[in-house]
């Protein structure tokens, strides 16, 4: 804990607030030159009984202390707050809420005003004028369910003695619905379906001054009274001063409030399942989805559903998309910046699954993998010195690889010896971390680690395990590096990286595709043939399917036309090449969905003879048979890096941006939280160099990769239909 210590004498004022899964979060302060702070931090526990510190993503609304800060759920709702000098932080800025499972801040759109609090209108700018309530510092709050309960505190010189009181949504539209007694309430708050209430505080003060009647559109502002003489916070405050109806006063005990936040509870509960209702009855999500084309962004204002509410084959609820995809998390700093590891938001939601709290078996495990990690240096730790640099990697200056033949050998037979003892459907757990199509495109993959996270211990392998699914080489400059690295990692971390085939794992489909021209022209001709046919051997080994959680099913492909049991799958012996396989084979790792949810059944894939796409029929057919909600695969270059189909119980995963220099897609991961969110994470392509010599490192890898991909039919780009006479097309060779 002396890191602790050391953090609260660099930061005054700041908050530190307990998540109900013992996470603690430090947030804002004021450091030793009285500058206030906006940055966020999180106490973890390792599995070993080590504390560490990790940093939250991207920067508060605002900078402040002398704030207050609560959880609701796993969210962290910080209010008010100073900024020196006799100021408040502004009322734009003065609520800002942390989701700390999706690793985002979250506008205050996402929490509504609870209808038993005072009246306010909005200002002609599409501001909340009630939000001005909260500009105040020193001042109480509580979470009560999804109740945000504030109370008093400063606002400049003026002691406050008013009670605010608001409703998280989010929080609240997981709850069950209680009664339909303030239905009418919610109407007021509902327009064409969608929830349109802001994140709005009330005083609760003011209900006995203000009639029923009155709508004029006013705040109401808690009257502010002079301190206290004998410094009882309560004793200046009459009974005149109580909520109405008896519910419970300010000067009484904790019991009334107990009984009124609960009667809150049930109202808005009963008034946000109407609103909640409206809402399904008047459409689905805005996600990425097959209906609606390449064009689909990936943000959305509502909270989706992975399966639609009239539908006759509904499956049960748990697996569900997160309503918003995150982009690229911002780069964060601050003055106790130096004193944290820069670790992957994905922990603040995953600790609790991975974390101990130092029994003996982990500590016994805990030492295996020291022992493991001090031992002599082997090929796997000289990968991972070498490649894994998220943030300072550079492509070589020339193309010769850095592994010789004899050290390929190696770490294909440590990582074939993990691989046999595997079955071919892995049983996994959330928390973690899904990778599309990667395609040789290394840079990409440093890309998303740096964004979101890397499999190390200074990342975050101790709290989230990590699945590719497919697809690793070919197309791209750099299949080496990415073979190459992803299998040192899963011997470094057999338990917590896991590999699973892509159909692109085939010496006859890698021989035309680029990976064994990439391996003679960057190991010579001799040692890079036997490189290839070693790594091909070892493709026979990998695992076909994921099961995780027994809820989600990840795959390269699709089910086709001849899965229809996950048993069909587990009985698929291995090692096995593509010829020797089945159609169940084919259909699993060559396998499309249909263009959209319109298209049911099976129909010819454009990809090549025998070759089929299925529909959302099929899709729901196969989930049903196998008690599962989602399938998560791969193999298509989808615009937005993820899509959804078959009313959400498929998602099509991307992780390759801008593929083969021309899609100009998005690349995307999904984060499986323990509470079995699905949070997509995006980046988007590079922009083109603005200055490229002609004798440019870059200049050459470009120029290399687009004269290998030049005669080579492209992966079908949803969105973009090739017609059967097109000459690049799988259906015209």
């Amino acid at each position: 804990m002396e890191m602790l210590i050391s953090l609260c004498y660099l930061a005054r004022y700041a908050t530190a607030s307990a998540r109900s899964d013992g996470l603690l979060l430090l947030c804002g302060g004021r450091d030793a030159n009285s500058v206030p702070l906006a940055s966020a931090y999180g106490l973890a526990k390792h599995r070993d009984g080590r504390w560490e510190w990790a940093i939250a993503p991207g920067v508060s609304p605002s900078p402040r202390y002398q704030h207050a800060a609560v959880f609701v759920n796993a969210r962290l709702h910080v209010s008010g707050g100073a900024l020196g000098g006799g100021r408040m932080v502004e009322d734009s800025s003065s609520i800002a809420v942390l989701d700390t499972a999706a690793g985002v801040w979250c506008d205050i759109k996402s929490v509504v005003t609870s209808p038993r609090t005072g009246r306010y209108s909005a200002d002609a700018a599409g501001g909340d004028a009630a939000v001005e309530l909260t500009r105040r510092c020193r001042h109480a709050a509580a979470a009560v369910g999804d109740l945000v309960f504030m109370y008093g505190g400063l606002r400049g010189g003026v002691l406050l003695d008013d009670l605010l009181v608001a409703e998280d949504l989010a929080a609240a539209e997981t709850t069950s619905a209680a009664s339909h007694a303030a239905a009418a309430a919610a109407a007021s708050n509902v327009q064409d379906g969608r929830i349109t209430g802001r994140y709005g505080f009330g005083d609760e003060r003011t209900r006995q001054t203000v009639p029923e009647e009155v709508n004029d559109g006013s705040v109401i502002l808690g009257s502010p009274v002079a301190p206290p003489v004998n410094g009882d916070m309560f004793t200046d405050i009459s009974t005149e001063n109580a909520v109405l109806q008896g519910c419970w006063k300010l000067g009484k005990g904790v019991e009334y409030l107990v009984e009124a936040s609960a009667a809150e509870a049930e109202a808005i509960t009963a008034a946000l399942a109407a609103a909640k209702a409206r809402q399904q009855g008047n459409g689905e999500v805005e996600l990425p989805d097959r209906d609606r084309g390449a064009e689909a962004t990936p943000s959305g204002e509502e909270e989706p559903t992975l399966i639609k509410p009239d539908s006759n084959n509904s499956i049960p609820t748990g697996v569900r998309l997160h309503h918003r995809a995150v982009v690229v998390a911002a780069e964060t700093g601050g003055a106790l910046g130096g004193m944290v590891r820069q670790l992957s938001i994905d922990q603040f939601e995953n600790e609790g699954r991975r974390v101990s709290y130092g029994t003996p078996e982990n500590a016994t495990a805990a030492r295996k993998l020291l022992d493991r990690q001090m031992s002599v240096n082997s090929v796997p730790k000289k990968v991972i010195a070498h490649l894994l640099k998220p943030r300072g990697w550079k492509p070589p200056v020339r193309r010769q690889f850095f592994l010789d033949c004899n050290e390929i050998a190696d770490l294909c037979d440590s990582a074939e010896r993990i691989f046999s003892s595997e079955p071919s459907v892995l049983q996994l757990r959330a928390p973690i971390k899904i990778f599309g199509d990667l395609h040789g495109q290394f840079g990409d993959l440093m890309r998303l680690f740096d964004e979101y996270g890397s499999p190390s211990t200074a990342g975050d392998i101790a709290y989230i395990d990590y699945l590719f699914l497919g697809d690793y080489v070919d197309r791209g400059q750099h299949s080496l590096e990415t073979m190459t690295l992803l299998l040192a990692l899963k011997v470094e971390h057999p338990h917590n990286v896991h590999l699973i085939r892509g159909n692109h794992e085939a010496a006859d489909i890698n021989a035309l595709f680029g990976f064994r021209i990439e391996c003679i022209e960057r190991m010579g001709e001799r040692d890079g043939i036997w490189a290839w046919h070693r790594i091909n051997r070892l493709f026979n080994w990998l695992p076909l399917a994921a099961l995780i959680e027994k809820k989600i099913i990840c795959m390269h492909g699709g089910i086709g036309r001849s899965i229809n049991h996950v048993e069909q799958i587990e009985n698929i012996q291995r090692p096995i090449t593509m010829e020797a396989g089945s159609i169940i084979l084919m259909d699993l790792l060559w396998s499309d969905p249909t263009e959209n949810d319109s298209v049911e059944g099976l129909r010819p894939n454009a990809r090549g003879p025998g070759l089929v796409t299925f529909g959302p029929d099929r899709v729901m057919e196969f989930c049903n048979n196998n008690d599962l909600q989602l399938i998560v695969r791969a193999h298509e270059c989808v615009m937005d890096g993820f899509e959804r189909f078959a009313q959400g119980h498929l998602i099509t995963l991307f992780s390759a941006t801008n593929y083969c220099g021309t899609a100009n897609n998005a690349g995307a991961i999904l984060v499986l939280g323990r509470d079995l969110v699905v949070v997509p994470k995006l980046i988007h392509p590079l922009p083109p160099a603005l200055s490229s010599p002609e004798n440019s490192p870059e200049r050459m890898e470009d120029t290399w990769m687009q004269e290998l991909n030049a005669n080579r039919p492209p992966t079908p780009t949803r969105g973009r239909p090739q017609t059967a006479n097109d000459r690049g097309s799988l259906a015209w060779i």
